[in-house]
């Protein structure tokens, strides 16, 4: 669970570094429907911010709901989505993502990371004037770490692998005061546990480890921020038409976290978890490397709710990389435009989807594909980032395979969107959701100090995640009683 223990004389400390950097922190509810709970006066100094500027008010843009502009935007009244045709996904099934290219930093795990921050703040467990903050990450949670850190007033640390896009690594130098590269790529999670233990031992209290596979404030933002903000854009959609379900990558199992909520809304969804072919460790216990950034592999985080995850699903990351060509090479863009007929508003945006948000609609696409969906059926997913992390990526493609031409473009659409077979989808059963389940063993108790008796409090205690999902209103009033203190308001 979140400890919510409140430790007075580290709060006060917390609360007087917020006074001096004039810090106000927005509420879960507040990131929920900034637009009708965010004070005017926050939303008018917003008008002369950047949205990746380093600025306290900058908390509140943490939510699904900002404009769609790179400085001055306030917030809408719906989330910021996209419908994908069905000449782009080859099914009749409607599509649709909601976007993470409007949050500060470019992705939408700062919100993860302030969830996993801003409780240890406002409870006085974390002392931003003497500890620093330890961002564990396959690559956009550290960032996310690094930019709510800087922004709160402590000093951070940022973990990434090696192997993670340049951009990555540019940025953080901007931001985090030290960055750590591990060895290998995004599958590569226990090197990142491993120098956090070795973090630990030389440094003691000096440091805090917030770490996103088993901090609950992951899983909670993504039910209660992403999982409403989904369900508006539902709302707003679906028009006599069935929600079937959602499908995501299970990186640190926090996205995934909204399908819980939406499952609570629409009962008969389904909620499928992604991952690489090459790389099957949900769908095998098996093992390997891929080029799907930021995903995460070979274990199970904490913070997933395996009980209610209905399938698995593995896309090849050829496909993927494929993706990364056809949307961003001219050759491609034009092939999709001039033989396949995408409408010129669509092909301005295909900008929005980053390495993994195309792993997401690939996963979405087969999920269509298994349950011979119409036209009349809607999955849900989620654009992770955008482009803007992957540029150098293009360039190694170049590199690597050669100039891009219309062939390429042809040979691309046909084989890694139009003949995307239902090939590596496992429908979850009670004992096949169990043996997944298991798999947490390996990495939580016999690593990471845990107990068993959690992890089968996890499976068989009926109200375990209940009891989680129930913390906002206790959180929200914390950080409501935090804001209070500091006296900005």
């Amino acid at each position: 669970m979140i400890d919510l223990t409140i430790y007075e004389e580290v709060l006060e400390r917390s609360v007087q570094r917020a006074r001096d950097r004039n810090i106000i922190i927005p509420t879960f509810n507040e990131q929920k429907n900034p637009l009708k709970l965010v004070k005017s006066s926050i939303k008018d100094e917003l008008k002369d911010l950047g949205l990746w500027e380093v600025h306290p008010r900058n908390l509140f843009r943490i939510t699904w709901y900002n404009e769609p502009k790179e400085a001055g935007g306030g917030f809408r009244s719906t989330p910021n989505y996209i419908e994908l045709p069905a000449e782009l996904t080859g099914v009749e099934a409607r599509i649709i993502a909601v976007i993470g290219k409007w949050f500060p930093t470019g992705a939408h795990k700062v919100g993860a990371a302030y969830a996993c921050l801003v409780p240890r703040l406002v409870t006085g467990q974390f002392d931003p004037t003497s500890q620093k903050a330890v961002w564990p990450s396959t690559g956009n949670y550290c960032r996310g770490g690094a930019y709510d850190s800087h922004i709160l007033g402590c000093e951070s640390i940022a973990i990434l692998p090696e192997e993670m896009s340049k951009e990555r690594f540019e940025w953080l130098k901007t931001v985090s005061g030290e960055v750590i590269a591990t060895p290998g790529s995004e599958s590569n999670v226990k090197e990142i546990y491993d120098k956090c233990h070795e973090l630990k031992a030389s440094r003691g209290d000096d440091i805090v480890i917030f770490n996103q596979f088993d901090e609950f404030g992951n899983h909670l933002w993504h039910y209660e921020v992403t999982g409403n903000a989904i369900k508006a854009v539902l709302d707003k959609e679906l028009h006599g038409d069935k929600y079937r379900g959602c499908s995501f990558t299970t990186g640190s199992a926090g996205t995934i976290g909204c399908g819980d909520f939406l499952k609570e809304q629409y009962p008969t969804s389904f909620i499928a978890a992604g991952e690489s072919v090459q790389c099957p460790t949900l769908l095998e216990n098996g093992f390997g490397a891929h080029r799907i950034e930021g995903i995460g592999d070979k274990h199970v985080p904490w913070v997933h709710n395996v009980k209610n995850t209905d399938f698995v699903v593995a896309i090849d990351d050829r496909d993927v990389m494929n993706w990364v060509r056809l949307f961003n090479e001219p050759a491609g863009r034009k092939y999709l435009k001039d033989d396949i007929g995408v409408s010129s508003e669509i092909m301005e945006k295909l900008d929005l989807l980053g390495i993994s948000s195309m792993a997401n609609v690939l996963f979405a696409i087969k999920m269509a594909k298994y349950y011979e969906m119409t036209s009349k059926d809607v999955i849900v997913t989620c654009f992770t980032d955008s482009m803007e992390m992957y540029q150098s990526r293009v360039i190694e493609l170049r590199q690597q395979f050669g100039e891009y031409n219309q062939i390429d473009a042809a040979i691309d659409y046909h084989r890694s969107i139009r003949e995307i077979k239902t090939d590596y989808v496992l429908e979850l059963t009670y004992p096949k959701r169990k043996r997944v389940h298991n798999l947490k063993y390996f990495t939580w108790i016999e690593q990471q100090g845990k107990t068993s008796t959690e992890l089968d409090q996890q499976w068989y205690q009926d109200d375990y995640w209940t009891q989680i999902h129930q913390m906002t209103p206790k959180l929200d009033e914390l950080i409501n009683q935090f804001n209070e203190k500091v006296g900005l308001l």
